[in-house]
């Protein structure tokens, strides 16, 4: 089975989106991992906002990248540049791939603004994983 890792700085907005969308399109063919390299907790807009497109991250944890020191993976996605400067070496094969999605978490405004924010950057992320699953044909 495939395994996938998504690395961002805090493991709470953009890496646990995109692990709940790489899951729903890789439909049970992949394993999917997000990881940070710090902790900062799942955020309650990003699993509200995945809540409302009908994928359920609130179970999700926010793991440090040491966890899976010892695990083997074959794509390594990093979703912020910050991560992708941090990001360690990883043994193996793993393809890097890298997409700088806007920090959601950063947004201000009135909170309507700010979940507009969330759902603009959700949006993005899901093409980005559809894409990312159907150009490595994992579903055959």
């Amino acid at each position: 089975m495939i395994k996938i890792l998504v690395l961002c700085t805090g493991n709470s907005c953009r890496s646990q989106i995109a692990e709940g969308y790489l899951r729903h399109f890789g439909k049970g063919k992949a394993e999917v991992y997000s990881a940070g390299v710090e902790t900062h907790g799942v955020n309650p807009r990003a699993i509200a906002i995945m809540k409302e497109d009908g994928i359920d991250i609130s179970h999700h944890t926010s793991n440090d990248l040491k966890e899976y020191s010892g695990v083997e993976f074959d794509h390594i996605i990093t979703v912020c540049d910050n991560a992708k400067e941090r990001c360690p070496y990883f043994p193996g094969h793993a393809e890097k791939i890298h997409h700088n999605f806007t920090d959601p978490a950063k947004a201000t405004g009135t909170e309507t603004d700010i979940m507009n924010s969330f759902r603009a950057v959700r949006d993005e992320i899901k093409l980005f994983a559809k894409q990312f699953i159907e150009q490595r044909s994992i579903l055959k």
